[in-house]
């Protein structure tokens, strides 16, 4: 049974070089929702685990703000860490996985923030 978050990331799909995604409740590791190749967008509480850390990791270093993306990089893959605030609740994260070699990451990057709206509605 598809959802309408499931349906929402299915057209985030056509960004070039993106094979997998999957939206995560930011705090508890739920995923909520996932779309094209499930291994590839990430196991949801190993991807909330990394965020937090990757936070406090950084706030105790001095950073002010909140923890935005963080973007790993392989010499086949790339994975993103999206955080998305929310109205009410937890943030949640997107997370994507992308083939290096179909992927433009900052593009990918910028078109997944401007278009997580679609998937909030």
């Amino acid at each position: 049974m598809t959802t309408a978050v499931d349906a929402s990331l299915v057209r985030l799909l056509d960004s070039p070089g993106i094979t997998g995604l999957a939206l995560v409740d930011a705090v508890t590791g739920l995923t909520y929702g996932v779309a094209g190749d499930a291994d590839e967008a990430g196991d949801g509480a190993e991807c909330a685990e990394l965020a937090a850390l990757i936070a406090e990791r950084l706030g105790r270093a001095g950073a002010e703000g909140e923890l935005e993306s963080v973007i790993t990089t392989s010499t086949h893959r790339h994975h993103l860490l999206l955080s998305v605030e929310r109205p009410a609740g937890d943030p949640l994260l997107l997370t994507a996985g992308m083939d290096r070699e179909r992927a433009n990451l900052a593009l990918a990057t910028r078109s997944l923030g401007d278009r997580i709206a679609e998937v909030l509605v």
